[in-house]
């Protein structure tokens, strides 16, 4: 048993499953029968648990001490070991030299590990661990199992900062889960309310070290979690040792806070202090102190924000109002805004002057049009049949005794003798009868 034991949970193990569970399955093949009509008597009973119980062997067991009961005079000591996640305890018996024969004093509170057999005394009925060796949990363990811890909840994402819940510019109300009447709930209160007087809080005070701090500390962050009214949760401890730190490096605290809908921030202990719910929380403050401060604007430094705004805000208008009357100046001083006819004045001229232009240009088209329409007129009268009669020749047309219409007259054969001739003339027409027709030589 030298060594240093490995970490166990924090439940009794088995030192053999398989044989325990055949050694179960013979005790029930050998048990007699059992029924309303043959009950066993109490004393049967208790023999049969401690039968199975005493079966289990000797076990590592880790847990937390919570009650040390020993006296120099006593034979026997009791101790309560707690696991350090649960509401959950395992009563030990050991010979008071054990305890007083130990390499550092034992104490509530302190890490152990111990070595024993699961005993029941059937007389009264109680099951203890019969412990016949006591070891402190190493600091070396303690900060390496929490660094293990930390590695396996940065793996499963708990610490990625997309998960992280931003902060509510200005809470209503604000919980705060801390020791009672410690110096971090003092200072959480007091900076707050400083920094912004209707703050409200919704105090829940919890052990914050020892082994009931773990599920007090969860369950107050549960219960602030299912208030609507609350809108940031504040986990605040002061410093303290490695060991009195421990219980905000439990796994089960980190994953309630990972679960919570509720932003957590985390102000334990001082600066140098480093737990793991610092890396789970939303928010990580170095102190209470500063988380009241990152938590809670300040008022004043609101008031100045806010009169510094409307100093700028302010400035900005006057600015715009001086740029828009220094181009209302510019624009009244514009010709235009003078006399606003003159532009009216200047178009009617300019129309006066086109439709001018126009008539112009269209009483010189009409007389060229009407020169070229002369010119081809009386060129087209000295190339016509009139000019030329005019000349002295004439037309000679013959009249059809059909009395179809004349035809003119371009061969002999078309006026026989006797046909009546119509002449046409430049000046008339004359009636006349074919004498005599012949061919030309």
């Amino acid at each position: 048993m030298s060594g240093t034991p490995p970490r166990l949970s924090h439940t009794l193990f088995r030192t053999d499953p398989n044989e325990k569970t055949a050694q179960e399955k013979g005790l029930r093949v050998n048990q007699p029968a059992n029924s309303a009509e043959t009950p066993w008597p109490v004393g049967k009973v208790n023999d049969q648990v401690k039968g199975w119980i005493e079966r289990l062997g000797f076990l590592w067991v880790e847990g937390q001490i919570t009650q040390l009961n020993m006296k120099p005079t006593w034979k026997l000591s009791y101790i309560t070991l707690r696991d350090v996640e649960q509401e959950k305890s395992v009563q030990l018996t050991c010979n008071t030299s054990l305890i007083r024969n130990a390499p550092s004093p034992l104490k509530d509170g302190d890490r152990v590990v111990v070595y024993g057999k699961p005993a029941f005394y059937a007389g009264r009925g109680s099951f203890s661990l019969w412990v016949t060796e006591i070891r402190h949990v190493g600091i070396g363990d303690l900060l390496a199992r929490v660094e293990m811890l930390r590695q396996k909840l940065r793996q499963e994402g708990l610490c990625d900062p997309s998960r992280k819940l931003p902060l509510p510019y200005l809470p209503k109300k604000i919980g705060l889960i801390t020791g009672r009447g410690s110096h971090a709930e003092r200072d959480v209160l007091s900076v707050a309310q400083d920094r912004w007087p209707a703050v409200q809080f919704n105090v829940i005070n919890t052990a914050v070290q020892g082994a009931t701090a773990v599920t007090q500390v969860i369950d107050a962050l549960r219960t602030l979690d299912a208030d609507p009214e609350v809108d940031v949760i504040i986990i605040a401890r002061g410093g303290g040792s490695v060991e009195d730190l421990l219980p905000f490096s439990e796994e089960a605290l980190q994953r309630a806070v990972a679960e919570a809908r509720t932003p957590v921030v985390s102000a334990i202990g001082h600066e140098p202090d480093h737990p793991v719910l610092d890396d789970v929380a939303d928010l990580r403050a170095a102190t209470p102190t500063d988380a009241a401060k990152r938590v809670v604007p300040s008022a004043s430094k609101e008031y100045a924000l806010i009169s510094e705004a409307r100093s700028r805000m302010a400035a900005a208008l006057r600015g715009w109002v001086d740029r828009e009357r220094r181009g209302l100046e510019n624009i009244r001083s514009r010709p235009v805004l003078a006399d606003p006819m003159v532009p009216i004045n200047a178009r009617r001229e300019e129309l006066e002057r086109n439709l001018a232009l126009i008539r112009r240009v269209m009483s010189h088209q009409l007389d060229r049009e009407t020169n070229q329409v002369a010119s081809l007129r009386a060129r087209v009268s000295a190339l016509g049949p009139s000019a030329t009669l005019e000349r002295g020749y004439a037309i000679v047309q013959v009249l059809p005794r059909d009395g179809s219409g004349p035809e003119v007259v371009t061969s002999y054969t078309q006026s026989p003798p006797g046909s009546q001739l119509r002449i046409r003339v430049g000046d008339g027409s004359i009636t006349a009868a074919a004498m005599a027709s012949q061919a030309a030589d």
